[in-house]
């Protein structure tokens, strides 16, 4: 196996529950879904989706964290009030990640209904404009951006403008969380 296969394994979970009790029903049926679950949300090492970071989220700070084991591909179980600012923040920002669930009922399951967003996770990328999903597609292919600024005959201060306005319609602070995201989603002709 290369570096650049993927691990086999569960998918990436992305989960708010309001209650450290709701997140210990939901960690016995992750667990049992062959999870490992580790608590805290600092993500030292390669971030794999069978290692699950759960804990409470009291701050900006802590959702950052959170958001950030998402983006790059791991899975996360926050604690926190799904309904209030930070919890609605978040979990609009997890859906660039892809699907979010919120709240457990008795059996661990998601709450029928709960989290579902209001348009398509898998089609955040649609949102794009052709010029930035050209300049994304070179930076997946390990250009650099000033090498896709000049394949896109743009200048560099252009090109890096471009790749803020998709750093920020899909949540993430990073070019590399960016195109993390792109490479995860993006339709099998744009490679």
């Amino acid at each position: 196996m290369t570096g650049a296969e993927p691990l086999a394994g569960p998918p990436a979970v992305r989960w708010i529950v309001a209650s450290m009790g709701e997140c210990a029903v939901a960690l016995t049926g992750l667990e049992r879904g062959g999870y490992h679950p580790a608590r805290g949300f600092s993500a030292v090492g390669p971030v794999r989706p069978v290692v699950l970071r759960y804990g409470p989220v009291v701050d900006s700070r802590g959702a950052d964290l959170v958001l950030r084991i998402a983006a790059r591909g791991g899975s996360v179980l926050a604690v926190l009030d799904p309904a209030g600012t930070l919890g609605r923040s978040l979990a609009v920002a997890l859906r660039r990640c892809g699907p979010v669930r919120l709240g457990v009922d008795r059996g661990g399951q998601p709450v029928p209904g709960a989290g579902q967003p209001a348009v398509e996770d898998s089609r955040v990328l649609d949102r794009l404009v052709p010029e930035q999903r050209a300049l994304l597609n070179r930076l997946a292919n390990g250009e650099t951006i000033a090498a896709a600024a000049a394949a896109e005959f743009l200048s560099l201060r252009t090109a890096n403008r471009r790749i803020a306005q998709v750093r920020h319609l899909l949540g993430v602070h990073t070019t590399r969380d960016a195109v993390r995201i792109y490479l995860r989603q993006r339709p099998p002709g744009d490679g």
